[in-house]
């Protein structure tokens, strides 16, 4: 029996009702006389506070409230890649049209097009014995994603029976019946999943593949993994949301969730505006094609902000199971935390550090939690992967704030946004030294087998150089560069050949915006080359002035733009006119 209740409290979007006493732990209701939708968040005897996924303004003591009896859901099936969502799931677009440029409260929609036609081509046939998560059938759902149509997780399987013929048919239309104990179940083309509830999967991999981003600074110096954690955080400025965008557009995976989470409308905007009009890089399709945007900006109501997160995930694990590649990218966690200490005051509860709630630990914890490479349940074997990738909006760039330091916990890669650096134009500005990914030796391996071997002690030497550099600064900060021998003079030149030349990288340039692996490889190996060489020069009896004056300095700092990664000869040409330079100048010394 659902709950039945009165209002009798109201504080923002928190509200307490009494007699709730049949109400359920994170049970969907309905608020007010004008239905708004909220969540059971805590039970105390039968009064229940609610969380308002809608603006409660002009809601008083007295109106009814009534319980669904089911959790905070979304809809899962084909028609989700291409929409905007708000934080539970209901379609701006339509929401739009039915209420105009300023959302109606109380509006209900459903989050696909149900009437919408599909070519569905099934994989099983009558009789057949079927499992919770079995694929039954396949649906074009765009031009670059097939959607297979999976039994629901908590399925009870049986056999399969009415099956239907090739053809097309809507979501509501029943596909099939699995027969079991005397029962029969319909199976239609979605099925409903809770947000706070993680998919079950068959097992987890270990992440030793890389997610490929083309960013040269986090695939070579802070790699994060298919199936793996990261966080960027970084102050107002540092560059954030275009460093996302990057990894949305250019990663390898074959969809896309974005949830703008808390941030600013315009921002918000900018994706939205932007995201329709980029192509896919693989395919030459719209970009859209792949993706899916979940929106809650910062004015928009802060309960539902704390939803959106779990509705962004659960539409990724749903993708995964079907054996793709995700890639989830939260802009911004810190926003989110935010909703969780205005609910957390209004509730009355006992505030930990900055007034975040004490829970703030294992929610992020929880979050993280569902990434992983996993192979789905049921059959054919598939393997999928969600990678979570969450923005920090730390205040004044404070990475010692409990949204960071908590974040930290729970990730393995961390790209540290620098504001500095940001502001001496060097963009991604990731601070190398600050940064760290705790997938290096997991995915090493693979950049051995399908790049080169030398590829981890070429990436070590590298960075070596970076962390060499780094303490030399100190020196010359205080005695000033002359103090420095030419041999250490020579490394704070090719740091500076790195940074510009690997580390700095133009989104907005058409052959810089992505760089394959083997050519972030090639220009890594011809720094270190560089490196060795000018030691050897040093050693023979060159001047370190002569090597800076080097043609080859300037053509290996423009190679990220000049060379395109179809163009490799280009760099092997680079390599052999940096011996024959270095030829000339340590073969002066060695004749005289």
């Amino acid at each position: 029996m659902a709950a039945q209740g009165t209002i009798v409290w109201v504080s923002g979007p928190a509200v307490k009702a009494d007699g709730m006493s049949d109400a359920k732990m994170y049970e969907t209701v309905t608020v007010g006389n004008s239905k708004l939708v909220g969540e059971v968040i805590r039970l105390t005897g039968d009064v229940a506070f609610i969380q308002v996924y809608e603006s409660t303004s002009g809601l008083k003591p007295g109106e009814p409230v009534a319980g669904t009896g089911n959790p905070l859901s979304v809809l899962l099936g084909p028609g989700i890649i291409g929409q905007l969502y708000d934080g539970i799931q209901r379609p701006l677009r339509e929401l739009s049209k039915a209420s105009g440029s300023f959302i109606g409260r109380g509006i209900t929609t459903s989050a696909v097009d149900m009437t919408k036609q599909y070519h569905f081509v099934p994989t099983v046939n009558n009789g057949d014995e079927v499992a919770a998560g079995n694929v039954i059938g396949t649906v074009q759902e765009t031009d670059l994603i097939e959607h297979s149509i999976m039994l629901p997780p908590d399925h009870a399987g049986g056999k399969i029976s009415n099956l239907v013929s090739e053809g097309d048919y809507d979501l509501e239309t029943v596909l099939a019946a699995t027969e079991k104990d005397g029962e029969s179940i319909p199976v239609r083309m979605y099925h409903k999943w809770p947000v706070r509830k993680p998919r079950p999967y068959h097992k987890r991999y270990d992440p030793t593949v890389p997610l490929l981003t083309g960013q040269r600074v986090i695939d070579t110096f802070f790699p994060i993994a298919k199936g793996g954690t990261g966080s960027i955080p970084g102050a107002f400025g540092t560059g954030k949301t275009v460093t996302l965008h990057q990894i949305a557009k250019w990663a390898d995976s074959q969809v896309v969730v974005y949830i703008g989470c808390g941030e600013r409308g315009n921002e918000m905007t900018e994706v939205l505006v932007e995201f329709p009009h980029l192509k896919d890089p693989r395919s030459g399709k719209p970009l859209m094609d792949r993706t899916v945007l979940v929106a809650n900006t910062s004015n928009m109501p802060v309960a539902a902000r704390e939803a959106s997160i779990y509705t962004g995930v659960t539409i990724a694990e749903y993708y995964r199971d079907m054996g793709k590649d995700v890639v989830l990218v939260a802009d911004s966690t810190s926003r989110w935390a935010e909703s969780l200490r205005e609910m957390s005051g209004r509730l009355e509860e006992m505030p930990a550090e900055e007034g975040y709630p004490s829970y703030l630990a294992s929610r992020l914890a929880e979050f993280y939690e569902r990434a992983g490479r996993v192979q789905a349940a049921g059959s054919p074997e598939r393997d999928g992967s969600v990678t979570l990738i969450g923005a920090v909006s730390p205040s004044g760039g404070d990475f010692t704030e409990p949204v960071t330091t908590h974040t930290m916990r729970f990730i393995k890669t961390f790209w540290a946004l620098d504001a500095k650096l940001a502001y001496s134009r060097h963009y991604p500005s990731i601070n190398w030294m600050n940064s760290y990914s705790g997938y290096l030796a997991d995915i090493a391996k693979w950049w051995s087998e399908n790049i080169s071997e030398d590829w981890f002690n070429i990436r070590s030497e590298t960075y070596g150089v970076l962390q060499r550099e780094d303490t030399l600064k100190e020196i010359v900060r205080l005695l000033g560069p002359e103090a420095l021998p030419d041999e250490e003079k020579l490394i704070l030149e090719v740091a500076r050949m790195v940074k510009i030349g690997l580390l700095q990288q133009n989104s907005f340039d058409d052959v810089d915006t992505y760089c394959s692996p083997e050519k972030q490889f090639k220009l890594m190996k011809l720094c270190v080359d560089f490196y060795k060489k000018g030691q050897q020069a040093l050693k023979e009896g060159a001047s370190l002035s002569e090597i800076r004056e080097l043609g080859v300095v300037s053509s290996l700092l423009k190679a990220r733009m000049d060379v395109k990664d179809d163009e490799m000869p280009k760099l092997e040409q680079l390599d052999k006119d940096m011996q024959e330079q270095f030829k000339s100048i340590s073969g002066v010394k060695v004749s005289n």
